[in-house]
């Protein structure tokens, strides 16, 4: 009896022994790598070997590493997906400032369009403003008692023949390098002390007689006037005329804005009674 029983023990011992790695999951499933693949993104737990001592703590850990890899099937595309996006960074960068343009006849003359497409395809932002001032004028009054060009008048001239430039794409004029000029002032008193009492007697460029035979004197130039002009009025009635745009904006310029000039002139008033509202003004490209 005593020999049985030793004998069915052994038995059954042997029986435990041979079955207990497949019984408890100890080691991964036959055929399958105890590795993560290459390039797979799991945990590291599931990246070392799963094998088992046959220790029941073992064992948990063994079944719990290969829980967690086979969960971490669908990781590798979703990681990929959120890799491609830089969503933590993406709050931090500009955002480029919209560009708006123009949809005037004067822009679509003066090629607005064109030059935004064309310094976008380069990568390149339209030019920005400068700050400063332009030069001083005299304001002085000429013997028929006609007001003269003031500061004021050029330097409203010029800021606003600024902001036209830059809101067309184009690079701006460095403010000093807008300029009084008496030449042209000289003219333009001439015109506004004709003692017509039409106010459209002797205007006109070079060649335009005076109602008098008074003969002309002073310098030609581009011409805008009338009541309740300043100078970013006139500033803009030349950006709108093709002519003057040609002639005083210049939109195919490509060259430096450090040497070029602006000349301009403004006078206020005129004989025989036109008050210091209605004005007459004249501008040019180039050096005073």
């Amino acid at each position: 009896m005593q020999k049985r029983t030793i004998l069915v023990g052994a038995v059954f011992g042997a029986v435990l022994a041979l079955g207990l790695p497949f019984v408890g999951g100890g080691g991964p499933a036959s055929g399958t790598s105890a590795f993560a693949e290459e390039g797979d993104v799991v945990p590291v737990a599931a990246t070392s070997p799963l094998a088992t001592t046959g220790r029941t703590g073992d064992t948990a850990s063994a079944l719990a590493a290969v829980t967690i890899a086979a969960r971490s099937d669908a990781l590798p595309a979703a990681a990929a997906r959120n890799l491609a996006v830089d969503t933590e960074h993406v709050a931090q960068k500009p955002v480029p400032k919209p560009v708006v343009v123009p949809q005037t006849p004067a822009a679509r003359r003066g090629g607005t369009a064109e030059r935004v497409a064309a310094r976008q395809a380069a990568g390149q932002s339209c030019p920005g403003n400068v700050g400063g001032s332009a030069g001083g004028a005299p304001g002085v009054t000429s013997a028929g008692g006609v007001g003269g060009t003031t500061s004021g008048d050029l330097q409203s001239f010029a800021a606003q023949y600024n902001a036209i430039r830059v809101a067309n794409c184009l690079e701006p004029v460095p403010m000093a390098n807008f300029r009084y000029d008496p030449c042209m002032e000289q003219r333009l008193f001439w015109i506004a002390e004709d003692p017509s009492e039409d106010v459209n007697s002797a205007w006109g460029h070079s060649g335009t007689p005076r109602s008098d035979g008074a003969p002309a004197v002073g310098c030609d130039g581009n011409l805008a006037g009338g009541s309740g002009n300043t100078g970013a009025t006139v500033a803009q009635k030349w950006w709108n005329s093709a002519a003057h745009q040609k002639s005083l904006y210049r939109p195919t310029y490509t060259g430096s804005m450090g040497g070029v000039v602006i000349c301009f002139a403004m006078v206020h008033g005129g004989l025989p009674n036109d008050g210091y509202g209605f004005a007459r003004a004249a501008a040019r490209w180039g050096g005073c």
